[in-house]
């Protein structure tokens, strides 16, 4: 017999659509304030650029993504490894254009040659993002910043967690 009650997923309105850019917004303004610290993920404790991404998933009742494998301050560069972009490209939804839209997880590229090591979230004239030696902040989108985010990122559709909207 083929039930005709929608899947559990599909009963409740947040795990219909993805998050609004107020509710991304706001979620990743909580965290300003938190001092930086490399690999540390935790709202008002510590956290870096990695961090504040993977706290305001949380933070918007995503499952919890895969572990973070340990990485150094320079991580990649002796490989080429594009961690930061391959990680957003697997949880994320990018951009076709390449071209932020408020709320979305834009990645930069800080030297021309070098690797794409430092990701924010998109306010508009504004970026939410962690770094040393201040934390997370809130900063102007200059043409400085501009020139330099190499990719955007929406947020996908919710999934339940575990036990959630059984």
């Amino acid at each position: 017999m083929v039930s005709s009650e929608a899947p559990p997923q599909y009963r409740d309105h947040r795990y219909c659509t993805p998050p609004t850019p107020g509710e991304v917004l706001a979620a990743a303004r909580r965290w300003i304030g938190t001092p930086y610290h490399h690999q540390a993920s935790a709202r008002g404790v510590a956290c870096d650029c990695v961090g504040l991404i993977r706290g305001v998933w949380r933070d918007l009742g995503y499952a919890p993504a895969t572990p973070m494998p340990a990485y150094s301050r320079d991580w990649g560069d002796a490989t080429g490894n594009e961690g930061v972009l391959a990680a957003a490209g697997a949880h994320l939804v990018a951009r076709p254009t390449g071209t932020p839209e408020p709320g979305d997880v834009v990645v930069l590229r800080w030297r021309a040659a070098g690797l794409a090591k430092h990701a924010g979230i998109f306010a508009g004239n504004t970026f939410i993002h962690a770094f040393e030696p201040h934390g997370v902040v809130e900063a102007s989108v200059d043409s400085f910043v501009a020139k330099r985010i190499v990719a955007a990122f929406a947020w996908p559709t919710r999934a339940p967690t575990e036990g959630e909207a059984a």
